[in-house]
């Protein structure tokens, strides 16, 4: 079986266009060609910044048609992403083997469940309490829909001149509109995966974190020039590295045989799990720095580039 072509572009770590890279993920590849063989691959894909532009329900063609390939030379696909059910759920019908949702709290293999992680109903409601004490913004994630203070929206109308909150308010309306997020006064209290919180400053977050600790991390968002601090409630007992670890287990996959795509440190659990993690060139340097390889950004084909140079698609089909 030929993997490669005689000559074949690829991305250094930096992301820069090279002939070829011989480094961790290269070698793997190299010795399947050897041996003669490429087994059944499974793919975990995250969505925001690896499969679409952040916050687009929208993914490039070449991507869509990677996916299609793939599926069909027999290797599976699974979308594993921050985003709860809901969320991504417009994203389906371009047809995947399953979903690990709110970053691996909730797991679905052909549509059968087998992973539900929810908050309890006491950290559920302390979480709430306290960053709403302490003024932080939130949006609570359950299944079927995410809820979003409405006070957000009026603090940053209110503030408007101050540093970036107009870019930032732009943004927001139009985040919450292509994510169907609802006002948080129409949540009846269901079951919540994930917090994400958004603070005007550091020193309000200071108590939530003191009362949260034991049974969640807080994940910041890297730092993009905006004047708000923003991040995830991520409960302990689930990663996207885990759900990985319970798709290949269920489906009776080793883990050699998976690779992982993603682009910030949200997804490093995932890249270090799988066989082989894959930052994409538009993604984090401390990404890029731990990942087995780099591929073309997102919107340069870079999943397309990266399916063929893991022969997990041929050119031409």
């Amino acid at each position: 079986m030929t993997i490669y072509k005689e000559k074949q572009l690829v991305y250094d770590k930096t992301g820069s266009e090279i002939d070829f890279i011989y480094g961790v993920a290269q070698e793997k590849l190299y010795r399947y060609a050897e041996e003669g063989r490429m087994n059944r691959k499974i793919v975990f894909l995250d969505i925001d910044g690896t499969l679409t532009e952040s916050g687009s329900n929208r993914s490039p063609g070449s991507a869509l048609r990677a996916v299609r390939q793939a599926r069909t030379r027999g290797h599976l696909v699974f979308l594993c992403s921050g985003r709860n059910y809901a969320m991504l759920s417009p994203l389906l019908d371009y047809g995947f083997d399953g979903v690990a949702a709110s970053a691996g709290g909730y797991v679905e293999c052909g549509g059968e469940i087998i992973f539900d992680c929810p908050m309890t109903e006491e950290q559920r409601l302390r979480a709430l309490k306290v960053f709403a004490d302490n003024g932080v913004f939130r949006t609570v994630e359950c299944r079927d829909a995410s809820y979003t203070d409405e006070s957000f929206q009026e603090y940053l109308r209110e503030h408007i001149t101050e540093g970036r909150n107009r870019e930032l308010l732009r943004k927001r309306v139009a985040l919450e509109e292509a994510l169907r997020m609802l006002p948080m006064r129409q949540y009846r209290e269901e079951p919540v995966y994930k917090v994400v919180f958004m603070s005007p400053c550091q020193e309000r977050l200071v108590k939530p974190w003191e009362m949260l600790k034991e049974d969640f991390t807080f994940w910041m968002q890297e730092e993009k020039g905006d004047c708000f601090i923003s991040g995830e409630l991520m409960n302990r007992k689930f990663h996207k590295g885990q759900a990985v670890e319970r798709v290949c287990r269920h489906l009776g996959i080793d883990r050699c045989d998976s690779l992982a795509f993603g682009d910030s440190m949200n997804d490093r659990e995932m890249l270090e799990t799988a066989g082989c993690g894959i930052c994409m060139g538009n993604g984090s340097p401390a990404l890029k720095e731990l990942a087995d390889d780099v591929c073309p950004p997102v919107g340069k084909e870079g999943l397309y580039r990266a399916f063929l140079k893991y022969g997990l698609i041929t050119d031409g089909e």
